[in-house]
Formats: structure tokens, C-alpha cells, sequence
């Protein structure tokens, strides 16, 4: 395994960016492990309705950046004292989903410094029941990165401001607010401790070192960058990869599974499903885009979606959710 040095960039469209092109051309003989600190944004889940996931006077007013990301998941926020850590590796078949595994060198470094952190749910770490960290993962062409937020003093209050958590979520969780279910990690440290110092106490604890100088790096290269900025400029400071246009929709069913919540909406008219969007923040294989059009130009009854998902692999794009339960979501 080695470490990628992103430079100290806070701009999460060229951090995003950087992920992206490490994914596209490394990872099938080894590991490697990406730092980084954004500025506030908001970083949204690939398949969430962006509009419906943020306050969006509030984030006008401070201008903090949106972007979306490649893996599924929820929207999170991120600033200078959130610490993303990314672990792009070969997709085995047998680590997608598995979020344990990625995870499981950042608790033992919590451990370390005092932190009883553990993991908790699908895919969070918490102390005492208090979210630290939330992960997603992607996997495409035999590659996959598991991504995740280490929240080490972040301004938790613009948190709740920047986000709108829907109703569903908060109620399935049996918790009253979001700021009830989040903590930072410098609140269960007996010293405090700066970014640096929390990034060099993790690198040393992965990679088993003394020194931070015995971490091995793959240094980007001036080719590297110029691809990496031009992966930027094309996806991630693009409005319509970030927010695009959403249809208008007369039905719409929403449920929050084990695995994830999905947002189902049709436009029906005559009977017949014009148009499909599926929102959410499960973690799926596949492009939902064509799970959505697997559902257009049907009649919107049962036999008609049991007959058009006959051989489809439901699961493939949202998940551990089952076919049947999606079609009870639907009709």
C-alpha cells in the first residue's frame, strides 16, 4: 500500500477529482491510501436529489461549495477540521459492501489516542452511539475505493444549518435532531490535538511505522495533475453533474430499508410511466439510470413491474434491498 500527498488542496472539485483519477489508473496490483481536507461544502451521495438534501439560502449565504461524488450514501459536510480518508484498491468481489474492512485501521487508531470508537450500522463509526464517521464506497471496471469523514473538531452547528435531513431518517434512528447524533473525535481526546498531528498519529498507525518518513508515497506526477484538473473542470464544477434538472413527478413513494433509503418518483399519465427517478443513499453497483428506464413506457400496475424487472438484478443497483421489496415500494 502507499500514500497519495494531495498537496494540502481544500478544494473538494480537484480532492474529488484526484480520487477519481487514482481510481481510473491505479489500484489493480496495489492499495493506496488518499488524505484530504475540504473547505466547507457539502459533498452530496451520487444518487440524492441535491436541491432536497441542503438549505439552500443558507449555503448561498456562506457560499459553501456543492459537490457530488462518484460512490452512493448520504450528503455530509465537510471543512478544515473533517479529515477524508480514501483506500483505492482492486474490487475482489468480496470488499464491496464490506465496510468493516476499510474502516477497521482508523479504530484501531482511535483506540490508540483514547477513543472507543466502533463501527456502527451499514456503514458509520460512533463513540457512545455519537457518529464520527460516515463511508461510501464505488466500484467500476475492477477498481473500488472506500471513502469515509473523520470528523476531528468540525463546526457542527453549520452542519445542522447546511443540511436538511429528511423527516424519515431522523425518526427511523429514534433520535430527535442531527445534532443530537453527531460528535467530534477532540471531544473524547484528553489533549487536543492539530490536522497535522491527527493525519501523522493515522498514517503511522496504517502503515505500522515509527517514522512518518518510512510511509510509502506515490508522488503525482505534472501529467498526473494536468488529468486531474481536467477531470475537475469537466465533472465537478459542472452544474449539471452537481445539481442537474430534475422532472416533474404526480407520484412519489419513499421508504427507509436496512440498507438504505429510496426515493421512487413517476410521472404517470394515462396509466403509463412517462418518466422515473430514484433518489437515495444506498450503496449499489450499477448505474440507477438504468434501473430507471427498465420502469419507463410501462403501465403503472403490479404485474406490469413484476413483468418488466423479471430478469433484472434489482440488488445490483441499490443494493442489499430485494426485488420484491422495491416492487412494494412501487406499487
Amino acid at each position: 500500500m502507499k500514500f497519495i500527498d494531495n498537496k494540502g488542496i481544500t478544494d473538494p472539485m480537484v480532492n474529488l477529482a484526484i480520487e477519481e483519477y487514482v481510481l481510473e489508473n491505479f489500484g489493480e496490483k496495489d492499495t493506496y491510501l488518499l488524505f484530504y481536507v475540504n473547505k466547507p461544502s457539502i459533498i452530496i451521495g451520487r444518487n440524492q436529489n441535491t436541491i432536497e438534501e441542503i438549505n439552500t439560502d443558507y449555503v448561498d449565504d456562506k457560499e459553501i461549495k456543492v459537490v457530488r461524488r462518484l460512490s452512493g450514501g448520504g450528503a455530509v459536510y465537510h471543512d478544515e477540521q473533517n479529515l477524508n480518508f480514501s483506500f483505492i484498491t482492486k474490487d475482489d468481489g468480496n470488499s464491496f459492501q464490506n465496510f468493516a474492512k476499510f474502516t477497521k485501521p482508523m479504530v484501531d487508531a482511535l483506540n490508540k489516542l483514547g477513543v472507543p470508537a466502533e463501527m456502527q450500522g451499514r456503514n458509520d463509526l460512533a463513540v457512545e452511539g455519537r457518529k464520527i464517521s460516515g463511508n461510501a464506497m464505488f466500484s467500476t471496471k475492477g477498481r473500488m475505493f472506500s471513502h469515509g469523514t473523520l470528523m476531528l473538531d468540525s463546526e457542527l452547528e453549520e452542519l445542522t444549518k447546511a443540511l436538511k435531513v429528511k423527516k424519515i431518517k431522523i425518526e427511523s434512528k429514534g433520535i430527535k435532531s442531527i445534532r443530537s447524533r453527531v460528535a467530534n473525535v477532540a471531544e473524547y481526546l484528553d489533549e487536543p490535538i492539530t490536522m497535522g498531528q491527527f493525519k501523522e498519529i493515522i498514517l503511522k498507525n496504517v502503515f505500522d511505522v515509527e517514522d512518518i518518513k518510512d510511509v510509502p508515497q506515490y508522488v503525482l506526477t505534472e501529467e498526473d495533475w494536468e488529468k486531474i484538473h481536467e477531470i475537475s473542470k469537466n465533472r465537478y464544477q459542472q452544474w449539471a453533474w452537481n445539481y442537474g434538472k430534475s422532472p416533474a413527478f404526480n407520484v412519489q413513494e419513499t421508504y427507509k430499508f436496512d440498507a438504505g433509503l429510496v426515493d421512487v418518483r413517476l410521472d404517470v399519465k394515462k396509466g403509463i410511466i412517462e418518466n422515473c427517478k430514484i433518489y437515495g443513499d444506498f450503496f449499489g453497483v450499477g448505474s440507477v439510470t438504468e434501473l430507471e428506464d427498465k420502469l419507463k413506457g410501462i403501465r403503472h400496475e403490479r404485474r406490469a413491474i413484476e413483468a418488466a424487472l423479471e430478469d433484472f438484478n434489482v440488488s445490483h443497483y441499490l443494493g442489499r434491498i430485494s426485488k420484491e421489496d422495491f416492487i412494494n415500494l412501487l406499487y
